[in-house]
């Protein structure tokens, strides 16, 4: 079991990847607008295609992290203070701009399963800001010196699936109310921007800290 992180390690990213599941962005966009316009049942296909792209951007960092890790421990270790500097930036981004969700029924034609399948795939797969993401996200959860690094990064990516799976899949399930109350309470969304920004920060500091020691 040597791909399973410590168990600090996998509460520290679970409570993270939790954060970013519930945090307004293209795909909980793209979920909803499908909720409303075709139901929910194709909008649930949306999700499966959105954890798809997701399937590819673990395997993307897990073998090209882990081959920059043997070319030169140096360069991951740039990797991951460039890392910590973008997820500061997104922290303050978040307070700077806010999340942003604007969604309504749009009249279109039923899609079908693997065209909706196909819809939450691309808007992952294509989006620059999920793959610098994932690029410095989960490169914080491992060691340069770790053997183990290539299981353990492709554990991260799937766990994060696991845990953002059922929070799409429940916005999904109450879209019909949540996107109107969300627009409504900008107070809430705020809230979510002010924590996603502490929480981002903390990792931010604490990965600078550790490497200056």
């Amino acid at each position: 079991m040597d791909f399973l992180p410590t168990l600090p390690t996998l509460l520290a990213f679970s409570a993270a990847s939790l954060l970013l599941a519930a945090t307004p962005g293209p795909d909980m966009t793209l979920s909803i607008s499908r909720a409303l316009s075709q139901g929910k049942k194709p909008a649930l296909y949306v999700v499966l295609g959105t954890s798809l792209g997701i399937v590819v951007h673990t395997m993307l960092v897990a073998f090209g992290i882990s081959a920059l890790i043997t070319a030169s421990p140096t360069a991951f270790l740039i990797l991951k203070t460039g890392g910590a500097a973008y997820l500061l930036w997104l922290a303050v981004q978040a307070i700077r701009f806010g999340s942003k969700l604007t969604v309504g029924k749009v009249d279109e034609a039923k899609g079908t399963p693997l065209s909706n399948i196909s819809s939450g795939f691309w808007v992952n797969l294509l989006n620059p800001k999920v793959i610098i993401f994932f690029m410095t996200f989960l490169p914080q959860f491992v060691t340069a010196g770790d053997p183990a690094v290539t299981h353990k990064l492709l554990f991260l990516g799937f766990f994060f699936i696991l845990i953002g799976m059922p929070v799409n899949a429940l916005v999904v399930l109450a879209s019909d109310g949540l996107a109107t109350w969300l627009q409504n309470n900008r107070k809430v969304l705020r809230g979510m921007d002010y924590t996603f920004a502490g929480v981002f920060s903390i990792f931010a500091v604490k990965i600078f800290m550790t490497q200056g020691r």
